[in-house]
This record gives C-alpha cells, structure tokens and sequence, in this order.
C-alpha cells in the first residue's frame, strides 16, 4: 500500500507522489512568538513530526522548514509586559527560546531551518516588487496590497467566491483598498496603538512609554511586512518556488494560506504546494484550545506533569484530521494507552535478557503478531498519517508479548528480541516515544548532545592513533552510567 493524503486543495485522498522521487519539500507554518506554547500548538508540532519521520521511514530526503513569526502586533503588545522585554525582537526572543526549549522536551525531530520574519525582510521586498511588475499588487499611501480580482484562482483553497469573503484588515486599510478583500503585503509606518491595545493585557497598567513596533525602509517608506507574504518569502528562500507539503493548523484555511497561494502563484506562475495538509485544532470544553481564551494546558506544565511520552500518546491518540477534545478523562486514558505500552516494552527487554529466553524455542502466535502488528502499522501510517489505527497495532503487540511472557517458563529470544525492535522501530522511530528508564526533557536533550560531543572528540582520538585516551573518554562515561557500544556505523551511547 502506497502512502495517500488527504488534500485541501482538491478535498480528495490522492496517493503521495513528490517533484523529485526521492526528496520531499515540507514546509510548516510555525508560531507567532508572543505566548508560551501550549498543547494546541504541540498537537500541530507532533503530527507535523510524525510526518517527517514516516516519509524518513518510507526512504524519502525531507527538506523540512517550518518558521517563527518574531513581527506582529501581538508581540508589540507584550512589549514592557511581565519582564519578557522593551522592544519587539527581545520579547521574540524570549519566547523563542521558550518554544525551542517546549520543542526538544517533546522529542521532536529538528527541522533543517527555523527562519524568522526579522531577518528575510529583503525577501519579502523583492517578492511584493515582483507583484507589483506583474500587476497583482498596488500600492496606496505607502502600504502594498494584493489585488485579489487580479488573481483568477483566489478562493480555490477555500472554496469562497470574492463577492462573499469577509473583509480583510483594519478600518484605515479599508478606506485605502480597492477591494474589501484585497490584502496588506506592506504595511506603511509601524503598529498602530488600536492594534496594541487589542492584544494587550487588560488587567496590567499601561507602559510608561508606548510599544512601538519594528520597521524597515523599503520602496514605498518606512513600514513593516504583511502577515501572508512572510511565510511565501521563507519558503521560498529554503526551499522552492513550488513545493511538495505545505502544513499548517485548520484556521490558517482562510485567509493565511488562501493569500499565500494567490500571490506566491501570481509571482512565480508556477503551482505553490502541491499538497496542503491542514491538522485539526483541539478543543477544550467545546472551544478550541487558545491562548486569547485562556483555555489552554502550556506544553512545558503538561510534560511536567504527565512526561512527554504520555503527551505524545495523547496527542497521537487522534488522526491529524479528526477532532480531538482536550480533558482529564481523555488524557487520563493516553497515560494509562503508554503505560501498557511501556509495561509491555520492560517486559520483553527483561525476557529477552533472562536465561529463559531459548535460541530454540519457538512461539508462532507471537511472531506472527510482529509481522500483523508491522503490516497494520504501516498499512495505518499510509493511510493519511492514521496515528490512531498506528498506536492500536502496537497496542495489540503489547498484549501479544504479555501473552507470551505469561503463558510459557521458556521465551522464543528471536521473537521476544524482534518485538522490542518494532516497538522501538514503529513506536520510537516513527511516533517518537522514549522507551528505557528516562525520557528527554530540555535538560536531558542537552545531555545527550554533550555525549555525542564527547563521543565525537574520542573518535577523533581513535583516528589520530591516541587509543589510550579514548579508552579513558570511554571509561568516563560508563563510569556516568553511559555504556558505549562501538558498531560498523559508528559509537552508539546507552543511557
């Protein structure tokens, strides 16, 4: 069975098939960095993971992009706020670096390139000056919006006509618009205090000084990027003209992928994303989960609390594309889904490693149950990225072992061993669960980088003939409880 997705664009299930044969070009529309993130976010940022290590698995070379929004009013709007900084980059940056932190503590795999706003303004310049050549833009007392009636498809992600679209932008982009729907590609002069004032928080006193937001000198005046054009600039700039996957959460539908469609294709003239994948947002007592409702579970108190195993599981639990609710009950339900999980992943490493475990014994039932519980996974994550039917199959292995571990005084090694290397394959490699005694947290991701490092540094020793004091780095970190193992592939470390 070939790998199908759904398609918003076409709203049909069409088979997965990539420009190159052997590269996919995935780009995920990240944060606006002005909150903690929170499980919502983490829902998108796991599923969007899960992709990534199921196209790895299934041979592919993904090129994977997914961007900070470190410009925009909400961020402004927490400038002098709660210490977080006196200006719009510091108050970026520290949120940042609070979303990376939430990022690693989830096992996510890293993207090749998080870029940020601030730093591809040129890009998005010689982008909006290219509309502008090409009459899809026009420019109205040093602001620059896109003409939507210029372009023929506008409304084809969304399946709207113009003439019933809401309007986009503030009351003064109103007036100057030619069209209600047309969008801001440059917004002229900075934030506007009506903007800040709608995302600030009420309950604090005002500033001493009023926020003011970045600008930039372009063609038409001092101003600042439009929301839209950010994200066609960045993936542009890291990947292509015309990529593969273009994810993002179901709200960004319309207007934020509608617009990025119509004026990356009206700058280029070629097909934007071939496959625009859109994942569910979470809900929480019958809303979604949203820091403006102030409803949600921050990432960094839910994995505190449960462990980032017990989240992924949570977050896994629901297809991408299903509704998910957010509740003690249905988060109660994904610790007790791991917790079989991992009960039944001890149990086989303790099999496999006892002297009961026989190089002669056989046990069919349960090798048959590895290459059912394999065919199924596989069948599940080729059906449109169906964690759900995913987490079941392994589920159904884990009984599979308890019943051979309870019902025989002598283990078939060669299956006991194959069961713990699906689980760490298909549960591990794929959905991204821990399995062992320690789960990677943000101090214990920067452990394992600083191992690697040290692993390095003895290979190089190793390299130059210095055996003795490689052995010594060696002795120094089993003496820390970290085994090294030297494999044709290279040092592995074993926490």
């Amino acid at each position: 069975m070939t790998l199908t997705v759904t398609n918003t664009l076409t709203g049909e299930r069409e088979p997965f098939e990539p420009q190159d044969p052997d590269s996919v070009l995935l780009y995920f529309c990240g944060l606006t960095v002005s909150d903690d993130a929170h499980l919502g976010h983490a829902r998108a940022w796991v599923h969007v993971d899960v992709m990534h290590r199921w196209l790895d698995h299934l041979g592919y070379d993904v090129r994977h992009v997914e961007n900070f929004t470190d410009v925009n009013e909400k961020i402004v709007a927490r400038i002098g706020q709660d210490e977080f900084g006196e200006t719009e980059t510091a108050v970026a940056t520290h949120f940042i670096t609070s979303v990376i932190e939430d990022m690693r503590s989830l096992n996510l795999l890293r993207a090749d390139v998080y870029p940020r706003v601030s730093e591809h303004v040129p890009e998005i310049q010689s982008l909006i000056e290219t509309l502008l050549e090409r009459g899809y833009a026009y420019e109205a007392n040093g602001s620059v919006y896109f003409d939507v009636t210029a372009f023929e498809d506008y409304g084809k992600l969304s399946n709207q006509q113009i003439e019933a679209m809401e309007a986009q932008g503030s009351e003064d982009e109103l007036a100057e618009k030619r069209h209600p729907q047309d969008f801001a590609l440059w917004k002229a002069d900075g934030v506007s205090p009506d903007a800040i004032a709608e995302h600030r928080d009420g309950g604090l006193p005002d500033p001493a000084v009023a926020p003011e937001g970045q600008t930039w000198e372009s063609p038409w005046g001092e101003g600042r990027p439009g929301w839209h054009i950010e994200c066609s600039a960045m993936s542009m700039a890291h990947l292509d003209d015309s990529i593969d996957v273009h994810v993002g959460g179901q709200d960004l539908v319309f207007p934020h992928h509608e617009n990025e469609i119509a004026q990356s294709e009206a700058a280029t003239g070629k097909q934007f994303a071939k496959y625009w994948m859109h994942v569910r947002l979470l809900e929480t007592g019958g809303e979604k989960m949203s820091t403006s409702l102030q409803n949600f579970f921050t990432v960094s108190t839910a994995i505190e609390e449960f462990g980032v195993n017990a989240i992924r599981m949570f977050l896994v639990s629901t297809a991408y594309n299903r509704r998910q609710t957010y509740s003690e009950e249905t988060l109660a339900e994904a610790v007790e889904r791991w917790e079989t999980l991992e009960r039944a992943y001890d149990r086989a490493v303790g099999a496999c490693d006892s002297p009961d475990a026989y190089a002669t014994e056989t046990d069919g039932a349960l090798r048959d149950a590895i290459d059912e519980a394999r065919t199924s996974f596989r069948e599940a994550m080729n059906d449109d990225f169906n964690t759900r039917r995913a987490v079941t199959a392994l589920l159904e292995l884990a009984s599979a072992l308890n019943t051979h571990v309870d019902e025989h005084e002598r283990y078939d090694y060669r299956a006991v061993n194959e069961t713990i290397e699906a689980f760490e394959d298909l549960g591990g490699a794929v959905l991204g669960f821990v399995f062992g005694d320690s789960e990677p947290t943000g101090e214990a991701g920067l452990a394992q980088e600083v191992v690697q490092l040290v692993l390095d540094v003895r290979e190089a020793e190793r390299e130059r003939g210095n055996y003795e004091r490689a052995d010594e780095l060696r002795d120094e970190l089993e003496a820390l409880g970290i085994e090294v193992q030297d494999t044709d592939d290279g040092p592995k470390a074993r926490f």
